[in-house]
């Protein structure tokens, strides 16, 4: 423990210094955000933003969804107690482990982590999702805002995300409400088909970030939260670090950010390996 807190010592001397490698490698530090409290330590941190804003933290432990003004009350809260501080707000990542009470989903479902959760949820359910892009949208008024879809898998699903958010700005205009018309809009890759069709999602979005929870998972057929195979669970396997090649590449060849935001990212152990790579920008925990 004592070896830790001297790290952490050490650590807090450098919270304002640039995040530069030896030889002059400039990188960026972004925070994993979702309750109230991340908001402080991620300012205090002196992060260069935020890459990760989980919202489906408003939607649990409750019988029904929030509706807009309260979505858009707790995404101004992030907005403005960044103070200018960027962040990309994750669209409902609900299914599998995340579940709402009143989601018509089948409980039936052998594999939740294969099936209805995600951008596939939002899509099926206008009258859940409506409402989250309003909120995030009327937020992109008050500061600098990324939207960011989870576990996309085909081009389909950003042709009718882009459909849909095109819906929620004509109805915001309708009713005289402030957003941003040029706000980013960004996908994470954390299914394997996601990584090796990395070009056509690079073509189609501003930016890519890549969710190494998931897709280390999926590359495995492992569950990483099972005790009985979560041994399998390796971020090094080959098969893995060409996934994260292919997707850091393909933003190289069409000019958008590439991130990281999975565990990985915040795990110095890597940090090397992933520079190497050329990956510049590291989302984590604050």
């Amino acid at each position: 423990i004592r070896k830790s807190e001297r790290r952490a010592t050490s650590l807090l001397k450098l919270i304002n210094e640039p995040a530069v490698t030896l030889d002059g490698e400039s990188t960026r530090l972004v925070a994993n955000i979702e309750l109230p409290d991340d908001i402080e330590a991620t300012r205090s941190l002196a992060a260069d933003g935020v890459g990760l804003y989980r919202t489906e933290y408003l939607f649990m432990n409750r019988s029904s969804a929030p509706d807009e003004e309260e979505q858009l009350a707790a995404y101004r809260q992030a907005v403005e107690g960044l103070d200018g501080i960027p962040i990309t707000i994750r669209t409902l990542d609900l299914g599998a482990d995340k579940q709402l009470d009143n989601c018509s989903q089948d409980s039936t479902t052998c594999n939740p982590a294969l099936g209805l959760r995600a951008i596939r949820l939002c899509l099926k359910e206008p009258k859940l999702f409506r409402p989250h892009l309003r909120a995030i949208l009327r937020a992109s008024a008050l500061g600098p805002v990324k939207i960011m879809i989870p576990m996309l898998s085909n081009l389909q699903e950003v042709h009718q995300l882009k459909a849909t958010l095109q819906e929620a700005k004509e109805s915001l205009t309708r009713d005289g409400l402030e957003y941003a018309d040029d706000i980013c809009v960004g996908g994470m890759i954390e299914v394997p088909a996601a990584a090796l069709a990395a070009d056509a999602f690079a073509r189609e979005l501003d930016f890519l970030s890549i969710g190494t929870n998931d897709l280390v998972q999926y590359t495995l057929a492992i569950d990483r939260i099972d005790d009985e195979v979560n041994y399998l669970y390796d971020p090094l396997h080959p098969s893995v670090l060409r996934l994260i090649q292919m997707v850091i590449d393909a933003g190289k060849r069409h000019n958008i950010p590439i991130s990281m935001c999975g565990e990985m990212a915040g795990d110095p152990r890597y940090i090397p390996l992933l520079l190497g790579m050329g990956l510049r920008e590291f989302s984590m925990q604050p």
